[in-house]
């Protein structure tokens, strides 16, 4: 059976690059009738941060990835905790020194500090320089029974190690270029390396789907498994995901802007943020933008992954969320606005109103749901702030358009239904040559009633407002302009 596994580090928050892999992860599994597996990466304890797992569990259940195993929800092979698992890499690690594969380093903090010093002084590449690989047993011995700290390194034979990436194809690396890394630190913690091998294969997981930034570190994790004598999984590095200037997002130079939250917050729909996570570094067959997430478990394959970094385009994401948000219902569009709605009744101090009409009017023009707040303001404000520069049309005068506005009032007044199409063909009537040009009726009307250069159109604004605030809000406009 196919078992992959999703193993993020709670030290912030969760990255679009970790959701794209995570999503890839899922998709594999589902598509392969396989397991999708959450485990808790945290042995880097300095650089932990609270409340940080709860997030990104949280993002990811928002985004609709549900997970077969993990620290939430247990399964076969507990704990999913590395931190919680430190005697049986203990155990292991003294496994890898007894088959030659790891051997023990007292070496200090301080004399590790020289070396990689006089190492870049002397334009080398920072290595250890083995000197405790050769300590005889009885040297070992006596050094363990004085408590002396020591560290756990992998032992890096000679030779090449070769591997086939499922993206990548075939890949070779002299062995010659790998340190000997660390595996257990001298706190009893693992090291990534140690740690991610003796899970992955106590947890049986079948293929390893992660991003090219562990490329490097692959051919030390096929090491660690050859000195066990353990079968590998199968291997695939996914790009990196871009920023528009094509270096890899990242929170110093990129912001918020790479926190799967900052995007939720937003009010972007998950279904469309999944639809996207899936392109950055992905292709169908056909030319379809659209997917679900049933409709992408169907038809991913590793296969179609691309090698070179993918580019976040932020306008393309919005793009597709406009459109997702297009095609809801407006009953549920309505349902998905209500907390900014009440949000917006709660500043103006005005109590909750029927919002469905406003949704439905603007539905096309919002990019996030949190859009709402800057195109629909004017319908919760009591009052419009009017300014009389701005009412007037050009070429017209104060006169003339108080004089339109009352126009407006009393053929609105008359009406006894009251729907776009009526309210256009009312106010249509007082557009004739001579008298008053569309732009001298409807720019005017439509300042009084929102009192924004930019809205929907004076119909459809008139609609959702009612004929009773309409004919406030132009009675208010009227003063304004006799003043």
């Amino acid at each position: 059976m196919v078992r992959v596994r999703f193993a993020p580090s709670p030290t912030g928050e969760l990255h679009l690059g970790s959701a794209r892999t995570a999503l890839y992860n899922y998709l594999f599994a589902k598509k392969n009738d396989g397991k999708f597996i959450m485990r808790l990466e945290d042995t880097d304890q300095e650089r932990l941060v609270e409340g940080s797992l709860k997030r990104m569990l949280g993002g990811l259940a928002w985004l609709g990835l549900t997970w077969d195993e993990g620290p939430d929800i247990g399964g076969p092979y507990v704990p999913y905790i590395q931190s919680e698992r430190l005697p049986i890499y203990k155990k292991q690690a003294d496994e890898l020194i007894n088959r030659g594969g790891a051997y023990y380093c007292f070496c200090s903090a301080q004399r590790l500090e020289v070396l990689r010093r006089v190492q870049e002084a002397e334009k080398q590449i920072t290595k250890y320089d083995r000197a405790c690989l050769n300590l005889k047993p009885e040297e070992i011995k006596a050094k363990l029974e004085a408590k002396l700290p020591y560290i756990v390194r992998l032992k890096i034979p000679a030779g090449q190690t070769i591997f086939n990436d499922l993206i990548r194809g075939q890949i070779k690396v002299d062995n010659t270029s790998l340190d000997d890394s660390v595996l257990l630190k001298s706190d009893g913690f693992p090291t990534y390396h140690l740690a991610n091998v003796v899970d992955d294969h106590l947890m049986e997981i079948t293929h390893v789907i992660r991003g090219e930034e562990w490329l490097p570190s692959t051919p030390k994790h096929l090491l660690i498994y050859q000195g066990f004598g353990w079968s590998t999984p199968e291997f695939a590095h996914l790009p990196n995901v871009l920023n528009e200037k094509k270096t890899k997002l990242s929170k110093r130079k990129d912001g918020e802007a790479v926190w799967v939250q900052t995007y939720q917050a937003q009010g972007y729909l998950p279904e469309a943020m999944v639809n996207y996570l899936a392109f950055l570094g992905w292709h169908p067959k056909d030319d379809r933008e659209f997917f679900t997430l049933a409709d992408l478990t169907k038809e991913f394959d590793l296969s179609r992954a691309q090698k070179a970094g993918a580019i976040f385009n932020l306008a393309k994401l919005n793009w597709l969320n406009s459109s997702y948000l297009r095609h809801l219902p407006v009953s549920e569009l309505d349902n998905l606005l209500k907390p900014y709605y009440e949000e917006m009744c709660a500043s103006y101090n005005q109590a909750p109103r029927d919002t469905g009409a406003l949704t439905e009017l603007m539905r096309d023009r919002l990019i996030t749901l949190a859009s709402i707040k800057e195109h629909a303001s004017w319908f919760f404000r009591p009052q419009v702030e009017l300014n009389t520069e701005i009412i007037i049309p050009k070429n017209s005068t104060p006169e003339k358009t108080l004089h339109a506005i009352k126009s407006a009032h009393h053929v609105l007044q008359r009406l006894t239904s009251w729907t776009s199409q009526e309210i256009k063909d009312a106010l249509e009537v007082l557009v004739r040559p001579g008298t008053f040009s569309r732009r001298d009726i409807l720019w005017p009307v439509r300042l009084a009633l929102t009192g924004e250069k930019e809205s929907p159109d004076v119909f459809g604004v008139a609609w959702v407002l009612g004929q009773k605030e309409t004919l406030t809000r132009l009675a208010q406009a009227e003063s304004l302009l006799a003043d």
